[in-house]
């Protein structure tokens, strides 16, 4: 795991070289405190710089930027690749000179060619590839988008890089945000790709190869997917899994232990995040079964019940006889990460989940150097309750006309708020079913916004928003296409909700939140994190396997469950699903209230010119009276706001 930059410049006359690739690298020393490397080619002027983190081969031989044995690519790489051994072993070269994945790498595209070599490669990885001879660069990214990469011209200089802060560091980088891409943050918590809070600065999408050619300079051409998550969908859907359940649950489990035992290579300590649900426990009890000691598992405890799962941890870890780390944390100690947030994450980021997922990270850097995650088995496994949700309520109401529903909801809002909440609590666990939080005036007026959604369509995007219309929100936004259905995903009303639901959070929810959240995480603490559950194998195959065995007898992740129960008993998983969050609400009304009060008043919001006041200091005093809930709204605003003033 490692971190990595470099620019290539079509105009000799702008090169300030070896200044620039230093002050890019030294930005993302937290990714690879172990080594650094630069290498320069004035006369193409191409420069790649690298930062190490030595998980595999930790001599000398594994240093980059690493050239070919032909001396005709060089490459800088963030990643791991598992199945390099067996590479190795199919690459015809014999001049091998140590014994990392970065030297197979080079030697599988020498042979292969770029896109078959990549098609080959079992792994997360972002990486940049010059070709001496035709003087072509490319940028790759994983399938699933686990690792980042960022790219984009700033002036004569094409800019990229593992994370935002290096490319920022370059002297061509203009600091101009994008108002539309701050928009798309305001609807979904994160930037999507291909956007970048920055003008003209891209995320490359997952599963892409964008090559760019130095005969057309100051040009950016189409990335290329060498791999698409729709199109393996739609692949495996008509070929789907026709054995019977026990077959089902086997051949899952072969699958998932063979990705757990890769993951579990490595040549410094390594350990798994435990939170004692059922993708991280599965992970864990895999991890086990094929280690000859305990394996070192972590997590963290809240001291508020409704956020605390490490006691569910614990039993856990007692049952498989890890050695078990927990460390429960203050609310001050929670709180204390938020001014490292902008820094941590280099564009605005608003899913509140960061926090505890930068303490367990933390926690776990202290023993070991490369952590597993039980991350990406919502989006395979039908884990979201709002998958449930969604068809719920469509069920409940897509057969009504739109006008009788939008009366309905008419009727819903006429009703104080107030009123709901004092005297309708006996409603709570119809909406606790599905796993909505909060007083139930803020679910009845939550009912009351998709009551009046015109299709299956709009419903699951009014689910998936924050602001609803967060260009009227965002001064001088148009925000763009809504980011779920820009990719050719298709939004037929008679192919199964679940599968499209499961599809695009693989696609946006899942590369641009989750695994940005887990990247950045980690990697801020110089910590390898592996997320077993994304193998692309594991992906395909669980595209094969019918929604019947994902969702049995009204519980979601049924197949899953049923390998992690081969290994952990039932009684000690079976609960609500509870999420990886913090009492943001409660807490911005008490001791974060001051931060946001100055991030938030009227004045410093007109002066920066960013939002439209109004909207927010209304929401801003509904939630400090205790008339609503909208820590989502403001969380999204305050981290903008926080990265702002840090940038």
């Amino acid at each position: 795991m490692c971190g990595f930059t470099g620019f290539l410049n079509s105009s000799s006359r702008d090169l300030n070289w070896h200044e620039d690739l230093e002050a890019m690298n030294s930005t993302l020393k937290h990714r690879g405190p172990n080594d650094q490397g630069i290498w320069f080619d004035a006369q193409a002027g191409i420069g790649l710089a690298h930062r190490r983190l030595s998980i595999l081969d930790l001599s000398p031989q594994g240093h980059q930027p690493m050239i070919s044995a032909s001396d005709r690519y060089v490459i800088v790489f963030n990643g791991e690749i598992y199945n390099f051994e067996a590479l190795r072993q199919q690459l015809t070269s014999s001049q091998w000179q140590g014994h990392s994945d970065t030297e197979v790498m080079l030697a599988a595209i020498e042979q292969w060619g770029v896109e078959k070599a990549v098609s080959q490669f079992i792994g997360m990885f972002a990486f940049a590839l010059w070709d001496k001879k035709d003087r072509l660069l490319h940028l790759v990214r994983d399938r699933l988008g686990i690792k980042p990469l960022y790219y984009g011209w700033q002036g004569n200089s094409f800019l990229f890089g593992s994370e935002l802060k290096a490319l920022k560091a370059n002297s061509a980088f203009k600091n101009e945000v994008d108002r539309n891409s701050l928009a798309l943050l305001m609807r979904h918590n994160y930037i999507p790709a291909p956007y970048s809070i920055y003008q003209n600065i891209c995320k490359l999408l997952p599963g892409h190869i964008l090559t760019l050619d130095t005969k057309n300079p100051n040009t950016t051409p189409n990335p290329v997917p060498y791999w698409s998550a729709k199109e393996m969908q739609e692949q495996k859907s008509a070929n789907p899994f026709t054995g019977s359940e026990e077959e089902a649950i086997n051949q899952l489990d072969i699958i998932l232990r063979d990705a757990v035992k890769m993951r579990m290579i490595s040549d410094v300590p390594l350990g798994a995040f435990l939170s004692g649900g059922i993708d991280s426990s599965t992970v864990v009890a895999l991890m086990q079964a094929q280690s000859d000691r305990p394996v070192k598992t972590f997590s963290i405890g809240f001291f508020e019940d409704e956020y605390n799962e490490a006691q569910h941890a614990n039993l856990v870890a007692k049952h498989l006889g890890t050695d078990h780390t927990e460390l429960y944390v203050s609310p001050q100690q929670a709180m204390d990460v938020i001014p490292r947030l902008p820094t941590l994450y280099d564009e605005p980021f608003s899913d509140s989940s960061q926090i505890p997922t930068f303490l367990v990270s933390e926690l776990a850097r202290e023993n070991v150097t490369v952590s597993l995650s039980g991350d990406g088995g919502d989006e395979l496994f039908c884990g979201y309750s709002r998958y449930n949700t969604c068809q719920d309520i469509w069920k409940m109401i897509g057969w009504m006309p739109t006008r009788i529903r939008k009366i309905f909801a008419g009727l819903i809002t006429s009703v104080p708020i107030g009123i709901y909440n004092k005297g309708f609590g006996a409603l709570s666990p119809i909406f606790s079913k599905y796993g909505h939080e909060g007083p139930v005036g803020d679910k009845l007026y939550k009912l009351s916004e998709v009551l009046a959604m015109e299709s299956t369509k709009a419903l699951y995007l009014r689910l998936m928003s924050h602001w609803k219309d967060p260009a009227s929100l965002v001064i001088g936004a148009l925000e763009e296409p809504p980011t779920p259905f820009s990719n050719g995903v298709p939004w037929g009303e008679k192919s199964d909700l679940f599968q499209k639901m499961m599809l695009l959070d693989t696609i946006t929810y899942l590369p641009d939140d989750i695994l940005t959240k887990v990247d950045r995480a980690s990697m801020g603490v110089s910590l390898e994190a592996r997320v077993p559950l994304l193998d692309h194998r594991v992906a395909e195959f669980a595209w094969r396997i019918p929604l019947e065995m994902k969702i049995k007898n009204g519980q979601n992740k049924w197949l899953l469950r049923q390998v992690l129960y081969k290994y952990v008993p039932k009684k000690l998983i079976e609960r609500p699903k509870m999420g990886f969050g913090v009492p943001v609400d409660s807490w911005l009304r008490g001791p974060l209230r001051d931060w946001a009060e100055e991030l938030l008043s009227e004045n410093r919001l007109q002066q920066e010119g960013f939002f439209h006041p109004q909207p927010i200091r209304q929401k801003w005093s509904e939630h400090l009276s205790g008339k609503r809930d909208w820590n989502f709204y403001l969380w999204d605003v305050l981290m903008f706001q926080a990265w702002l003033e840090k940038n």
